[in-house]
């Protein structure tokens, strides 16, 4: 068996009030996310957006957000205009998570800024922006780690998973994804 010494272990992120905003307003906002925006209550989605609101999230006009969404922290969240996310999406955002105009966010998608660094004993926590361009589009139970831009137009096909940078108007697919082919959006 190996012994580690836990005392070298960081896990520094958690301890940080500018980033968890203090222990109340984390419990407040548990409380809200799973009356109001993890429910599967039919809540108008005004009254969504203006919770998230009211906790710090940027969120545009004409956002669609369907049942049972999960949001960490919506202080570190912005969605721009009409934008669709999808029931069930996970949003782990303990960094910056920015969607931008027209985008889409399928059912089931996670969108995950933090992982650990299995590299070290410490096993340290890593935090990383994500950001999903204009016009992408991430698929049902896709995935993209942090640290991603999904440049405009991109798509992230069902169950595959974003582990870098996915080039504008470019369709990723497979875990982890890689470009299949371009893609060719018909103007009416």
């Amino acid at each position: 068996m190996i012994k580690t010494d836990l005392s070298k272990y960081n896990n520094d992120w958690y301890k940080k009030s500018n980033l968890t905003r203090g222990i109340f307003l984390s419990v407040f906002w548990f409380l809200a996310n799973r009356i109001f925006i993890k429910s599967y209550l039919l809540i108008p989605v005004s009254i969504k957006v203006f919770i998230l609101r009211k906790f710090g999230a940027k969120i545009g006009s004409n956002v669609m957000m369907k049942h049972g969404i999960n949001i960490k922290y919506p202080w570190n969240l912005e969605v721009g205009n009409n934008v669709w996310l999808g029931e069930s999406i996970w949003i782990d955002n303990l960094d910056k998570v920015k969607i931008g105009d027209n985008a889409c966010i399928s059912q089931g998608a996670m969108l995950l800024t933090g992982n650990h660094d299995f590299g070290k004993d410490t096993f340290d926590l890593i935090v990383k922006p994500i950001i999903i361009e204009e016009g992408a589009w991430i698929g049902a139970k896709a995935v993209v780690c942090g640290g991603v831009t999904c440049y405009s137009h991109a798509v992230l096909t069902v169950n595959s998973v974003a582990t870098k940078n996915l080039e504008s108007y470019s369709i990723y697919q497979g875990n982890p994804a890689q470009r299949i082919r371009e893609r060719i959006i018909a103007i009416r």
